[in-house]
């Protein structure tokens, strides 16, 4: 089965504008760029044949092309990283088996996170797959810091017993009421798998409700009746966190250093 990699990234975020050209320093002291970081992660990536960025921005298109990714450009009229990945693989000469979608602001995305979904891609009932990973404390206490200060933060996911979402959201579901004794609460981690066919039904429907509410792309496979797997992965450790707000590069910088990532 072939995979390509595609690392969507856009210059005109509503929260953090520029932010793939924001950059981190890491364990050595050499600050790279967040798409640079982002693109690195995937070169780690095994059973990926190519990596590509995707952007509408000749900014970001010349920053990644200086560090020697492979750049595809899309319009500006894609909503989100789902969108752009549909008219990436459009450009494709070979149209792959599956298509990843690797968050241009999650460069603390472990390899194996993005293995487990191609793996998981293996069985042909599965049309989208997705990441996630079981809150530690950290993790869980940030979350919670961030709401109560009105900041987005990370997103969580409820599941069926048979490992479908039932849905996602910016909020912290099921509800914390007691830190010291919560819920078990799931990090959506912001990678997709998809079939290119996957792709296409996405791009002919319209953006519904609950997407609009929650500005979160996957909804729209819900809200149209695609489910999607979620596939429980193992930090192994690691605290995983993506660059959402300002006051993430801290965060993300401390795990740089921590975990030797230069």
């Amino acid at each position: 089965m072939s995979a390509v990699i595609f690392i969507p990234a856009r210059y005109a975020s509503t929260r953090y504008p520029g932010k793939p050209l924001v950059e981190l320093t890491g364990a050595t002291g050499v600050a790279k760029s967040l798409i640079r970081r982002s693109w690195e992660a995937a070169q780690t990536v095994k059973g990926a044949s190519a990596v590509y960025v995707l952007t509408d921005d000749d900014r970001i298109a010349e920053a990644a092309r200086g560090f020697g990714a492979d750049v595809l450009m899309t319009s500006s009229d894609a909503r989100n990283g789902t969108e752009r990945c549909a008219e990436g693989i459009a450009q494709l000469a070979q149209e792959p088996d599956t298509v990843v979608n690797l968050q241009g602001d999650a460069p603390l995305t472990p390899p194996w996170f993005v293995e487990a979904l191609i793996d998981a891609m293996q069985d042909e009932a599965v049309q989208m797959a997705t990441p996630v990973l079981k809150c530690d404390h950290e993790t869980l206490s940030n979350f919670v810091s961030d709401r109560h200060a009105g900041r987005v933060g990370g997103t969580t996911a409820v599941m069926r017993a048979d490992g479908t979402a039932l849905y996602f959201s910016k909020e912290v579901l099921p509800y914390v009421g007691n830190l010291e004794t919560p819920p078990e609460v799931w990090h959506h981690v912001g990678v997709y798998a998809y079939r290119p066919a996957a792709l296409r039904a996405y791009m002919s429907w319209a953006e519904g409700p609950l997407e609009r509410a929650e500005g979160l792309e996957q909804l729209r496979f819900l809200e149209n009746g695609t489910p999607v797997t979620c596939v429980p992965v193992d930090g192994q450790g690691r605290v995983f966190w993506e660059l959402n707000n300002p006051v993430d590069v801290n965060r993300i910088e401390g795990v740089l250093k921590k975990e030797g990532i230069a």
